[in-house]
């Protein structure tokens, strides 16, 4: 999930902690010893980089995957969400329409937003938008866009303006484009192959005649398909790398099967191909793929193949690399032939594909059995000037390619943008990770001087026929012409693209309005105010959970990962002098130096749940291992290492997924695997007086996703759960919405006709029980669920909260930012 990389987060120092083991509590679930914080995040003026971000990354694709998953340690049958999408699609529609409320630029530089802690403002990314994970150019002035959840967008003048192509589709998570220059048909292969841990995966592989208007699968159905790539050979074969091996479909009778033309190895993602390529000038006869076994034994399979009879069945053959490759570490791999096909470019990670960057190589013998040369590692890019972590992430952001025009020009794509015009024997960062640190920074905003750059994390390139590449990553589109060389230029092309990906919403009133605030996924957090033409980013890095005053929009509580929290009570609104957050964290991952809590938290979530009391806005809770109340403080909360407002009030000795109030009573939903991996989940309460252990077993054992608290009775209360039924994970029980009237001593199962799907969020709105899930909201009405309007994106839904005014929900949804049902006064 990120996941994704935190090493945007904030401009600060992350201090490591120790590891120790963990040890088992009295009742049952392990109490989890502190973990490290790896990753090293410069405050600005240090002129420090990150170097590891692996753990932050795997506790991300962990929460993500338990959300979905749980119990089972692996994927759930990707049939199960299109089944459960189909259940959704059957059951009748309340009127009215959902309305996109982030349909403005969001500004991730904003001048007025630039707290010395907190604040991610003058990195140099300016407008952001969602990753892209694929692109095409069309000529010279049509691109294609594909975004992580986001779907399909294009734009037909070199991305000044985007269009939504894909938001009624199955899947909006997409893993490559191409666009077969002959007919300008445009080809789509949905699932992402980034092995992110909020990826998702797809359904097919579709072509458009027409420019994205309407859209054709070709040939079956592949659920939980992954594509990493998309080309096409020019004598009438397209292929496609997949986490099924190299698919191949004849350019005719499009209801035809593919062809699986590589698969060395036998069951889901074990031959998992991250790269195909045909050889220029070789009329279609020459196709090098990589292959990854995704599973177990990875050694057996991955590597480099090689047709050199046209791509058919049992037509490769496993390469072995010479050279500096001779028995190296070979695991998720992009490939690039430069402009006439003399060299082979390849980008290796590890095989494990953990943090290690096996290197860049090249083979001056155009073949993937090179020799090969090795041109960069992660010593030699952080000596050119690496902000990043010099390929530490390789396993997510990764690529490599050939300018069309130029043989010697190749980029490649790691953290930063690096550029080589001399085949590898020099490179240069053309695409800084952020501007921190660098000499051209400075927090004088008249002494700055740096030029604006692209995001950090790379996924994706793409050349148009006039010589402009198009760049993806993490925070959308960039563009710079190929003929420019070792400098920092680039174009931003995000205002329009409207792809965010969010894991929270809150709103407050102020005058006009409401401000909307909301967190990201590597984007920090969002504002949006009454009338403004671009969000602002207050607040960077990872955005987690919000609490928003509903009263004053102005005060609002934000979360980098973790459980690390901070408060503002004007805005986020600083000048880089005066702070505008003040830390106030329980977490042992706090990262700002000198106000970690003593004790503090050592167990949360990778994203945290806390939450304000139903009936106290200034009463707040907050889950890691413990249950943390702020002891009625609100935003005259404090904490640091000598005193702390946050009271460890309860050990669940386990991680909290959710946690709510209501004045004294607390209720905490926590999970564990134990030493077998079998999955634990339950609810802690003090109803009733005394801290206890609610006996569920009528509950199923999957990661509970929300706990709503009615505002009028004591001890009634809903839960909803992740993860799908028995049906498709064996163990996982029934159910996905629950109801008590006795503070949990006992439940009924309110799921009835509601999908089966991940259900995220409860809330109760107007005598209806609304439910987001990852396909689509339902509400609750006279005990039948109705599917909630029309017009809203098959994106993921990530949180529902109602509107301070009472009279609009608002959707966080994972790919295509927030929408509105309802008046919004």
């Amino acid at each position: 999930m990120k996941s994704a990389s935190i090493v945007t987060a904030a401009t600060l120092l992350v201090l490591g902690l120790g590891v120790s083991p963990a040890t088992a509590a009295p009742d049952g679930p392990p109490q989890p010893g502190p973990h490290a914080v790896v990753g090293h995040l410069a405050h600005p003026m240090d002129g420090h980089v990150a170097e590891d971000e692996t753990e932050d990354l795997t506790d991300a694709a962990q929460q993500y995957s338990d959300i979905r998953n749980a119990p089972g340690l692996t994927a759930a049958n990707p049939q199960a969400y299109y089944s459960g999408q189909q259940q959704g699609q059957k059951l009748p529609v309340l009127p009215g329409s959902w309305q996109e409320v982030t349909n403005q630029p969001y500004q991730s530089d904003a001048p007025d937003y630039r707290d010395p802690n907190w604040s991610n403002s003058t990195a140099g990314s300016g407008h952001v938008s969602g990753r892209v994970s694929a692109l095409a150019v069309d000529g010279s002035r049509t691109v294609y866009v594909g975004a992580a959840d986001g779907g399909v967008w294009r734009s037909d003048d070199r991305g000044a303006h985007w269009q939504p192509l894909w938001d009624n589709m199955p899947s909006l998570a997409i893993g490559a484009v191409a666009v077969d220059p002959a007919d300008h048909s445009v080809y789509v292969g949905t699932g992402e192959a980034d092995f992110s841990g909020d990826s998702l995966g797809g359904d097919a592989i579709y072509r458009s005649a027409d420019r994205g208007r309407s859209w054709q699968r070709i040939g079956q159905s592949f659920f939980g398909l992954r594509t990493a790539r998309i080309v096409l050979d020019g004598v009438g074969h397209i292929y496609a790398a997949t986490s099924f091996g190299v698919l191949r479909h004849d350019l005719r009778d499009w209801s035809a099967p593919w062809t699986t033309v590589l698969a060395p190895a036998t069951g889901a993602e074990t031959s998992f191909a991250t790269d195909v390529r045909i050889r220029p000038g070789s009329n279609g006869s020459v196709v090098a793929a990589t292959v990854v076994n995704h599973g177990v034994n990875p050694g057996a399979v991955n590597g480099f193949y090689l047709s050199t009879t046209g791509g058919g069945p049992g037509t490769f053959s496993q390469q072995t690399a010479g050279g500096d490759l001779a028995n190296a570490d070979i695991g998720r791999s992009t490939f690039t032939w430069n402009a006439n096909g003399s060299a082979l470019y390849a980008v290796v990670q590890n095989a494990a594909n953990t943090g290690l960057l096996t290197g860049v190589f090249r083979a001056d013998s155009g073949r993937p059995a090179g020799p090969w040369t090795k041109i960069a590692d992660t010593p030699s890019l952080v000596k050119a000037g690496a902000q990043g972590c010099g390929g530490c992430q390789g396993w997510y952001d990764q690529y490599v390619a050939a300018d069309p025009a130029d043989p010697n020009h190749v980029y490649l794509g790691l953290e930063d943008v690096y550029e080589t015009s001399d085949r590898g024997a020099s490179w240069q960062v053309i695409g800084p990770y952020w501007n921190f640190g660098l000499p051209c920074w400075s927090s004088d905003l008249s002494k700055l001087t740096c030029p604006p750059t692209t995001h950090a994390d790379q996924h994706a390139v793409a050349f148009g026929s006039d010589g402009v590449a198009y760049f993806g990553n993490d925070g959308g589109v960039y563009s710079r012409a190929a003929a420019l060389r070792g400098v920092v230029k680039w174009n931003n092309l995000n205002e329009g693209l409207h792809t965010l990906q969010y894991y929270s919403v809150g709103a407050g009133r102020v005058a006009g309005g409401d401000a909307i605030w909301g967190g990201l996924q590597d984007n920090g957090v969002s504002l949006l105010l009454p009338g403004a033409k671009e969000q602002v980013s207050p607040f960077g890095g990872d955005g987690g959970q919000v609490i928003v005053d509903p009263r004053n929009g102005m005060r609002a509580v934000n979360e980098y990962v973790h459980l690390s929290t901070a408060r503002t009570q004007n805005g986020g609104r600083s000048d880089f002098t005066t702070p505008s957050y003040t830390t106030m964290s329980p977490s042992c991952d706090n990262p700002v130096p000198g106000t970690v809590a003593d004790p503090c938290d050592p167990g949360s979530l990778f994203i945290a749940p806390y939450s304000a009391d139903i009936a106290n806005i200034d009463h707040w809770v907050a889950g890691g291992r413990y249950v943390w109340d702020n002891q009625g403080k609100g935003w005259g909360t404090t904490c640091g290492p000598t005193a702390c407002d946050w009271k460890n009030v309860h050990d669940t000795g386990a991680q909290m997924t959710a946690v709510v109030a209501k004045g004294d009573t607390i209720y905490a939903a926590w999970q564990y695997r134990d030493a077998a991996h079998v999955y634990h989940s339950g609810i802690d309460t003090n109803f009733g007086g005394s801290w206890h252990r609610l006996a569920t077993p009528s509950l199923p054992a999957r990661y509970i996703t929300s706990i709503s608290l009615d505002p009028l009775r004591a001890g009634h209360l809903y839960i909803s759960f992740g993860g799908y039924t028995d049906q498709w994970v064996p163990g996982a029980g029934k159910g996905h919405v629950f109801e008590s009237g006795d503070g949990g001593a006992s439940w009924t199962d309110d799921t009835g006709a509601l999908p089966d799907l991940p259900t995220t969020s409860l809330v109760q709105w107007n005598g209806l029980l609304a439910a987001a899930t990852d396909a689509g909201v339902y509400v609750r009405l006279a005990g039948q669920w109705f599917k909630l309007g029309t017009g809203l994106p098959n994106a993921s839904g990530q949180q529902l909260v109602v509107a301070p005014e009472g009279t609009a929900l608002l959707l966080a949804t994972h790919g295509r930012g927030l929408w509105s049902y309802g008046v919004r006064r």
